[in-house]
């Protein structure tokens, strides 16, 4: 089914809405809501949600003072951590030569004129910037701006003081959340955010037209369930950069979150907090047996909710049920995703058919079923969040972007978050190799590949999304050490791209064990590869930027039941 094109300055399902929204804003005036100025900060500063634990919002839904005091003067008493981080300074790296004096990548200049030549127009007004500007192969749909390709974009412009386009592509895509989705005659949930969505202009009319993709053209008809969380994550980071909270307080913005996790907080079938997903609703949107219960979707998810949280206005109601799949989600990860030396050896002494509620093996995952490489892989210090924990079935494989997730969310626990950064470390050549980073590990061969991705000539070993090595992800590894103090790793994965990107012209990713070589059908010029690229070097100069993207861990959320009646620790 093709997409319906969009003119978001008449849409007609929208007639409910109030006559005061932004749905109802035509684009003629898009101006004018883009000159809105901004709401001027309190100087008398208040106390944020990012401040509050919500496990005080869950017993009183009113915060108490939250402040850090100095361990070597416990008498003084500082700011919350909060208060540190950036409100949306210029970077340096707009210009040749940083403010600061420090002299920058040569690369860096390239970098930002690629980035700019990407940006796309509706109207006048940049919206976003297409997924790669590289059209040798065709274009596909590498012409579109996909919701979770545009955020390293966005964090770029917003660490160098550039929030409009950010603020615009926010509000396009919330307008083409309203709108009807199908796919042939089934109608998709209210809440659903597009995958992507295309700017077309009638020359014979001079007028352009927002063409979406929710997943009705895409490659196996998936939804994109990471888009929704995805755009609450942005819009707390826009907030935060910017210290405007107007934007976040609009009624439709405000509705729009409700809608997104109105989605995935409705109550079911589920015995499980975790989000019951198909294969392809991500970033690896091809089939890679990642259906069931993902890491990638429920490290947003988390993020999403503490997000929408902190966006949310007073709503005790809407906020409980938030709180509440928190707790449950929280503890449901760290305790069956979570695997280490000491977890593993469990495991692998499980006993089967276990019944009641004492059981072990909550699961029944047969020990049989453990992969020989995962032995071998896990060090005697560190462990990572596994890819998928249902029903008799355990993945055992490395997920780059839900483990950064996790640790950027404080879904891992500080201990946790270290010994990712410790198995990164131990397994460098494994992870990271020539150059960063591996989207999973180890890449599924022979029958497993033939099984599981159904013959997927994209997805052979070590190439894409099967065991694929992707620049992008370079922006979440650095915020993630920058969170857990190691920012060396960072630096050395960042000078190992340095040595590369621009040489090979900033490949969408890279194949083999090594990511030695540029992959076989990688478009060149890809946007998120040089934005993530931009935003891990500004990080890494100024990681006060990290606080867009970080959230402090809530250390009255850990709850203090077990998991079983037999389980110790």
């Amino acid at each position: 089914m093709s997409p319906v094109p969009i003119d978001a300055a008449n849409h007609g399902t929208s007639a409910a809405a109030s006559a005061s929204t932004i749905f109802e804003i035509a684009d003629d005036d898009f101006s004018r809501l883009l000159e809105k100025p901004a709401k001027p900060l309190n100087i008398e500063r208040k106390r944020s949600f990012d401040e509050k634990s919500f496990s005080e919002l869950s017993m009183t839904m009113s915060p108490r003072p939250l402040l850090y005091r100095n361990p070597e003067n416990s008498s003084r008493v500082f700011e919350p951590i909060d208060s540190i981080y950036s409100s949306g300074g210029r970077s340096g790296f707009g210009t040749p030569r940083s403010e600061n004096g420090f002299e920058p990548h040569p690369i860096l200049s390239e970098a930002w004129d690629a980035l700019r030549r990407s940006m796309v127009y509706f109207r006048g007004h940049p919206v976003g910037t297409i997924a790669a500007m590289d059209q040798s192969g065709g274009e596909l749909n590498y012409d579109q701006v996909f919701v979770r390709d545009f955020v390293p974009s966005a964090l770029a412009f917003l660490m160098n003081g550039e929030p409009e386009i950010v603020k615009n592509f926010l509000l396009k895509t919330l307008c083409l959340q309203s709108w009807e989705k199908k796919v042939d005659l089934f109608k998709l949930g209210e809440g659903v955010m597009p995958a992507s969505f295309k700017v077309q202009h009638d020359q014979v009319r001079n007028s352009d037209t927002l063409v979406p993709d929710f997943g009705e053209t895409a490659i196996g008809r998936v939804a994109p369930v990471d888009s929704g969380f995805w755009w609450i994550i942005l819009l707390r980071a826009y907030t935060k950069s910017t210290g405007d909270s107007s934007l976040a307080d609009n009624p439709d913005c405000q509705r729009g979150i409700r809608l997104i996790l109105s989605l995935c907080l409705s109550k079911g079938f589920d015995t499980f907090p975790t989000l019951l997903c198909a294969d392809g609703c991500c970033m690896i949107d091809r089939r890679m047996g990642i259906y069931g219960y993902p890491i990638e979707i429920q490290a947003l998810f988390f993020m999403a909710l503490r997000c929408a949280l902190q966006l949310l206005k007073q709503d005790c109601e809407f906020q409980e049920k938030v709180v509440e799949r928190l707790h449950a989600l929280s503890f449901h990860m760290r305790s069956y995703y979570w695997l280490d030396m000491k977890q593993l050896n469990s495991i692998y002494r499980y006993k089967t058919e276990e019944y009641s509620h004492t059981a072990v093996n909550k699961f029944n995952v047969m020990p049989d079923s453990l992969p020989d490489w995962v032995f071998d892989f896990m060090p005697k210090r560190g462990g990572y969040f596994i890819g998928n924990v249902s029903p008799a079935r355990m993945d055992f494989r490395w997920f780059c972007l839900g483990n950064c997730v996790a640790i950027l969310s404080s879904l891992a626990t500080p201990e946790q978050s270290s010994a990712i950064m410790d198995l990164i470390e131990a397994r460098w050549d494994e992870l990271v190799g020539e150059m960063p980073l591996k989207i999973s590990y180890p890449a599924l061969e022979n029958h497993d590949w033939k099984s599981v991705t159904g013959y997927d000539p994209k997805n052979t070993r070590w190439s894409y999304h099967n065991g694929g090595t992707w620049p992008v992800l370079l922006w979440l590894l650095t915020a993630a050490c920058i969170k857990s103090g190691r920012p060396q790793i960072a630096r050395r994965a960042i000078d190992l791209a340095e040595s590369r990107l621009l040489k090979d012209s900033w490949p969408e990713y890279y194949d083999g064990k090594l990511g030695r070589y540029v992959g076989k059908q990688s478009r060149k010029f890809q946007t998120w590869s040089i934005a993530g690229y931009l935003v891990a070097k500004m990080l890494l100069e100024d990681p006060s930027h990290s606080g867009m993207i970080s959230l402090e861990e809530d250390k009255l959320m850990r709850p203090g039941c077990k998991r079983s009646a037999s389980w110790t620790f």
